[in-house]
């Protein structure tokens, strides 16, 4: 599960071959004990939760770097290493 970037104590990874559960690009996104799974394309929550005001955070970070995110996906699913994401400042 790397990660691919940290920012304001959100965590944000990709899995490698991680396209059977939710069939579409997302990402893993963890603040303290809370996880959300959210898709790449638009941020919708595809399952768990995080606060919401970091949840916004995660959604704004996603606006900014989706075409970063879709090229590190397709790395991920076909088992390579994603490169790191500048994190939101």
């Amino acid at each position: 599960m790397p990660i691919i970037s940290m920012f304001y104590g959100i965590i944000v990874s990709l899995y490698f071959v991680d396209n059977k559960q939710h069939n579409r690009p997302h990402i893993h996104v963890r603040f303290q004990e809370d996880e959300a799974v959210l898709s790449i394309p638009d941020g919708e929550l595809l399952e768990g939760g995080l606060p919401p005001a970091k949840m916004r955070l995660a959604l704004a970070w996603i606006e900014i770097h989706k075409d970063e995110l879709i090229a590190d996906w397709e790395l991920a699913v076909s088992g390579q290493q994603p490169f790191k994401i500048e994190p939101l400042r």
